[in-house]
C-alpha cells in the first residue's frame, strides 16, 4: 500500500527531461502494484487472515517508507530500486515460510511477484547507468 502511494507520488511529481519516460513507467509500476496488492490481500483472506486496509496501519507495518517529496527523478528511480530490492528479500523469506508450511499457492504468488520485481530492478538499474 505504501509503495502504491509512493509510486503515485513519483508519477505525479517527476520532472525533467526524462518526464515522459518516468511518468509512464511509474504509472505502469503503480498499476502492477495494485494488482499485486489485491492478490496478496485476497490470498490472506482465503487463509483466514486480515489484510491491512488503512493508510495509518500500512505505514505502521511497512518496510517501505513514504516519499519525502521533492526528490529528483534520479532519486525517485533509486528509491524504487532500493524498495524493490528490499521487497525481494522479504518475498524470499515469505517463500521459505510458505514452503515450510507446504503452502505452494502462497509460495507461487510470492515467486510471481518476486520475478516481476527483479525484472524492474534490472531495468531501473540500467536506466540509472
Amino acid at each position: 500500500t505504501v509503495m502504491f502511494v509512493k509510486l503515485h507520488n513519483y508519477h505525479w511529481y517527476v520532472t525533467g527531461e526524462q518526464f515522459f519516460t518516468l511518468h509512464a513507467k511509474f504509472e505502469e509500476l503503480y498499476n502492477e502494484a495494485a494488482s499485486h496488492l489485491d492478490a496478496l490481500a485476497e490470498r490472506l483472506l482465503a487463509l483466514g487472515g486480515k489484510p491491512v486496509a488503512t493508510l495509518s496501519d500500512a505505514l505502521a507495518v511497512a518496510s517501505v517508507k513514504e516519499a519525502r517529496g521533492g526528490e529528483s527523478a534520479r532519486e525517485m528511480v533509486q528509491a524504487v530500486v532500493d524498495d524493490f530490492s528490499n521487497m525481494v528479500k522479504e518475498l524470499k523469506t515469505g517463500m521459505e515460510l510458505a514452503a515450510s508450511s507446504r503452502d505452494d499457492t502462497t509460495g507461487d504468488l510470492f515467486l510471481s511477484i518476486l520475478s516481476s520485481l527483479e525484472k524492474h530492478i534490472w531495468q531501473l538499474r540500467a536506466y540509472l547507468g
